[in-house]
């Protein structure tokens, strides 16, 4: 159950700090105005207490591992919203970032 919770917190976090860039991205290069920079920086403070609630308590693990999960997210992202199409090293790469979460967050460790 907690590496359940650990892995929800993993993707709400990307969806908040994802689509907070892109929010602010649409907002200054789109010229979406204001409106849109403004919920992308409310989307990326919320992001910064979600990690907070990831039941480990090491930050820089945490952190290491949310990177990540973030590769990921923003390849399958680009692919939902804007139409990118990702190749062979792209999906490689962010299934080599996946395997790093699983062993940073989850390997059983001794003590």
């Amino acid at each position: 159950m907690i590496t359940l919770r650990s892995v929800a917190l993993f993707l709400l976090a990307a969806v908040l700090e994802i689509g907070g860039a892109w929010l602010v991205w649409q907002g200054l290069r789109e010229h979406r105005g204001i409106g849109w920079i403004a919920a992308g920086v409310g989307s990326l403070g919320c992001y910064g207490f979600v990690a907070t609630l990831q039941p480990s308590s090491d930050f820089g693990r945490i952190l290491a591992a949310y990177g990540g999960v973030f590769v990921a997210g923003s390849l399958v992202w680009g692919m939902i919203l804007d139409g990118y199409r990702p190749d062979r090293f792209d999906v490689i790469g962010a299934g080599v970032c996946l395997v790093g979460v699983g062993v940073i967050m989850y390997a059983p460790r001794g003590g």
